[in-house]
């Protein structure tokens, strides 16, 4: 087993007026400390959801664990073929190279706490996310940069077949 040790000086203190966010309803993105900011210990942000919203289609991070923390509302967490109905305070950890992806529950909002560690730079993917919303790049843009970002994206009969 290998130690890993964050390295950084200060604590990292993110106001919620100072945060970047990234979208607007359905999907807003509130980026909260990057990787570079905590020594390499993690990145987070704060994703909202309206709506029965789709938060992350199927990936997997190889290097990386994924928490997903339940503020408030209704979700639905898919963790390898198995998909978890989340509520309020619920917690759910997907280990590196486990798929999943995250939706609010149909007709219901989602409001997640999520933390990837060890954290890899994960902003600037958001920002890149939200150039595919907008149409300045191409969603095929995303495959160029799974491996920078430690996110590959997968298909999911799970995951597709839920909602029918």
């Amino acid at each position: 087993m290998s130690l890993f040790v964050p390295r950084f000086d200060e604590s990292v203190i993110v106001r919620a007026a100072d945060a970047e966010v990234v979208g607007s309803a359905p999907v807003s993105v509130r980026l909260l400390a990057d990787s570079s900011a905590t020594g390499g210990a993690l990145s987070t942000q704060r994703v909202t959801l309206v709506s029965g919203a789709d938060g992350a289609r199927p990936h997997l991070h190889d290097n990386s664990a994924e928490m997903f923390f339940l503020l408030d509302g209704a979700a639905e967490i898919l963790s390898g073929d198995d998909i978890v109905t989340a509520g309020p305070g619920d917690l759910v950890i997907v280990p590196p190279g486990r798929p999943h992806a995250f939706a609010a529950v149909p007709g219901a909002d989602a409001d997640l706490l999520i933390v990837l560690t060890p954290g890899v730079e994960r902003f600037e993917y958001f920002r890149h996310l939200r150039r595919v919303a907008l149409g300045e790049v191409t969603p095929e843009s995303l495959l160029e940069v799974q491996e920078l970002y430690d996110n590959h994206f997968l298909k999911s009969e799970a995951w597709e077949n839920r909602r029918h």
